[in-house]
């Protein structure tokens, strides 16, 4: 097959494109040492935030529901100009209102944040069954630019966080506070107590600056994507300009694209890693694993087999497990589990895990796999790892270790691991089950969202209502 020229300022624009996925999402957890310090919700913020991103995937469901029963009624680029616009908004308004709370149901709430986050969910979320159809519009090779984007929506922010800083752990000391002052006598007499107070140290910049940052990131996404319509260099790269044959057509009638044909060897398979893939793991993994199997078909020379039906259904439990452990046990009590240990354990935890993800998803395209053996070690591993992470949670405020480098690097190396080796899994099981068709993906991204939906409920059920988590006074210790 002829090898497509590739347009580099189209390349560098699918990118960008590409970066704002998940950049929203991602950018705010990796934010969460710094946000947890003042926010009411303390160490149970991100139980909120798993729940709600949860609950955002209402936005792909709807927006897959209304592509099946009322076809050709919905514009993928429509919806993409008008969630895009929605992610720039709320990232607009976060500098401003992240601090804002309300007195609900008995306690002050981070209200504004928390229904901002919730709009930037169903951005990102949204985005898994969107942008990918869009760039069917493109040529195949363009698929590789797009997943480096998508990528980049991960590894960014946790750059900008390692710079940012966590402005260390907070000091503790002894002051007074005037409770009631009286007059006697003419002299006025000052009734004080005394208590511990934290002194907080400042990041090298403010939390402020870095919404901005992600306001400038999905702008870019919103400029790049405009640019990827109607600059005549982009449209060049067009399949339809490319080539004009048209007999491959029907699969994006469907969802409202209006499209040129697409070219029939490659463009069609890539064009259906959609709402199965999509309907995805709650933060960032989507859509990798279409990497992972094109590469698969490019280097493994082995006869294509159906799985049987036990090996469908392991694979559907592992994949229930992984996603109900690493998408919403495991980051509701990433604080519970790093804080005891001090902001900048928690810091490196986020934002190195965070990196753990794209890095994964790198390996897997270089080194896939379809052994059922090795995704249960794998899995088995993650667990066990996660398993320890969980005790860690569950002796806060009083962990193993505590005040110890070793305790440190431990729980931030317990971190990077159960990242890498969950996302490997995930990736993993979605190549294998884009071998076996649509119906298959359909049920894999099925138990991934209600793994990870259920987990999230389960482990805030533990949290908030049934405490088993408790947060400490770093001055008591």
């Amino acid at each position: 097959m002829k090898k497509l020229p590739l347009n580099p300022l189209v390349y560098f624009l699918v990118i960008l494109f590409g970066s704002g996925s998940w950049i929203a999402i991602n950018g705010l957890w990796v934010e969460l040492p710094i946000i947890v310090q003042q926010a009411p919700e303390s160490w149970s913020l991100p139980s909120y935030l798993s729940v709600i991103i949860q609950l955002a995937n209402i936005g792909p469901i709807t927006f897959t529901l209304t592509s099946v029963f009322a076809p050709g009624r919905v514009s993928v680029k429509a919806v993409i100009y008008t969630i895009v616009s929605i992610g720039t908004v709320s990232c607009a308004l976060l500098p401003f209102f992240w601090k804002y709370t309300s007195f609900v149901a008995g306690a002050n709430r981070s209200v504004a944040l928390l229904v901002l986050t919730f709009f930037l969910a169903v951005v990102d979320c949204t985005s898994s069954v969107t942008f990918m159809p869009f760039m069917a519009v493109f040529t195949v090779p363009y698929l590789n630019p797009y997943f480096i984007g998508e990528g980049m929506s991960g590894f960014i922010p946790s750059l900008v966080a390692l710079g940012q800083g966590v402005g260390g752990n907070p000091d503790c000391h002894n002051v007074s506070i005037i409770i009631n002052s009286t007059v006697v006598n003419g002299t006025v007499k000052n009734i004080t107590k005394y208590t511990n107070v934290y002194i907080t140290k400042d990041p090298n910049f403010p939390t402020e600056n870095f919404f901005w940052f992600l306001f400038a990131m999905m702008l870019i996404c919103g400029i790049a994507f405009v640019l990827l319509n109607h600059l005549p260099l982009a449209k060049k790269e067009h399949v339809g300009a490319v080539n004009a044959t048209d007999s491959q057509n029907d699969g994006f009638s469907n969802l409202g694209l209006e499209m040129e044909p697409r070219e029939p060897n490659g463009s069609v398979e890539a064009s259906t890693t959609n709402e199965s893939d999509v309907v995805s793991d709650g933060k960032n993994v989507k859509g990798h694993s279409s990497v992972a199997d094109d590469h698969r078909e490019d280097c493994l020379i082995t006869k294509k087999r159906g799985l049987s039906r036990g090996g469908y259904i392991y694979l559907l439990c592992v994949q229930a497990w992984v996603n109900a452990l690493s998408n919403g046990v495991l980051p509701s009590i990433q604080s519970y589990s790093c804080l005891p240990y001090g902001n900048t354990a928690y810091h490196l935890a986020v934002t190195l895990g965070n990196m753990a993800n794209p890095l994964a998803c790198f390996i897997s395209f270089f080194l896939p796999t379809t052994s059922f053996l090795l995704v249960g070690v794998l899995s088995l591993a993650g667990t066990a790892v996660g398993a320890y992470i969980l005790a860690l949670a569950a002796m806060s405020p009083t962990p193993v270790l505590l005040g110890t480098d070793g305790g440190v690097f431990l729980v931030i190396l317990a971190w990077i691991l159960v990242v890498g080796l969950f996302t490997y899994v995930k990736v993993t099981i979605g190549s294998i089950f884009r071998q076996e068709g649509q119906r298959a993906l359909l049920w894999c991204g099925a138990v991934m969202q209600a793994g990870s939906c259920v987990g999230a409920i389960v482990i805030f059920l533990f949290v908030n209502v049934f405490p088993m988590f408790q947060q400490n006074d770093a001055c008591e210790l």
